[in-house]
């Protein structure tokens, strides 16, 4: 069952959001060459503490951290480590749950250490791209799998991967509710959206073939054909005025704007 949320509880995954990608936005500048992954997972975590947040993330099945620190072929779920070392070139994705009063919000951006490989930037930007489609179809009306075949469209006539392991879902008081949210699949399927649903939707999608592998941590996630990936992920509300992404700086004005 997909949960409907009303005015007061998207309000609190509007500040939890909100907050969130203040941190988000900040900790770029900690991508650099020789900054471990685990030193920018101690850094979300104080921030996280210093904004009222509690994390979602640590202490799932027995996650140790904070946050998922993916880097180069790794998709999603790269646990943070101290000798996991950035280095010129690496493009690293950063997920990151955590709620507020007890509402969670979901959010994952990528990131390049210096300059860029052409393919790195491209890949990157059309995550980007595949996200912003997604989101324009979470509209009153709309069913459930518009949003899955607008990221695949996005992502493929690029000529990129779409990741099948992985999805997006629901989320509100819990990280994870109803419905998984896959990203590719044909439009008109699925449930009706209405009012009041709200999506973590997160592309994840690969320079080569879409094929992942699980390592024997039992939580990253890598591609097979060993290709960059990445992935960007912002939770939204649908409102009869449209989609308002949480993720953001002015959610919550935007939320009060669009629900009555």
């Amino acid at each position: 069952m997909i949960h409907i949320k009303n005015k007061h509880s998207i309000q609190k995954m509007a500040q939890a959001g909100a907050l969130l990608s203040g941190i988000l936005a900040s900790v770029e500048e900690l991508i650099k060459p020789g900054v471990s992954t685990a030193e920018i997972d101690a850094w979300i975590e104080a921030q996280l503490k210093v904004k009222g947040l509690v994390s979602s993330v640590k202490g799932y099945m027995g996650y140790r951290h904070v946050s998922c620190i993916s880097v180069n072929d790794i998709v999603v779920h790269g646990v943070p480590r101290a000798d996991c070392i950035l280095q010129l070139g690496d493009l690293v994705k950063i997920d990151v749950c955590a709620s507020w009063n007890g509402y969670c919000a979901d959010m994952a951006r990528s990131f390049f250490v210096g300059q860029p490989s052409d393919i790195a930037k491209k890949l990157v930007d059309v995550a980007h791209q595949a996200l912003k489609k997604g989101i324009e179809q979470a509209r009153v009306g709309n069913k459930l799998s518009d949003i899955s075949a607008a990221i695949q469209e996005e992502v493929e006539k690029h000529g990129f991967g779409v990741v099948r392991d992985f999805a997006g879902h629901g989320i509100g008081r819990n990280m994870h509710e109803a419905p998984e949210i896959v990203n590719y699949g044909k439009p008109g399927r699925g449930p009706v959206l209405r009012e009041g649903m709200t999506f973590a939707i997160e592309p994840m999608i690969t320079a080569g073939k879409y094929d992942v592998y699980v390592t024997e941590d039992g939580w990253t996630v890598k591609t097979v054909d060993r290709s960059l990936a990445a992935h960007v992920e912002d939770t939204i509300a649908i409102t009869s005025a449209g989609p308002v992404i949480l993720t953001g700086e002015n959610s919550e004005q935007q939320i009060n704007a669009s629900i009555s």
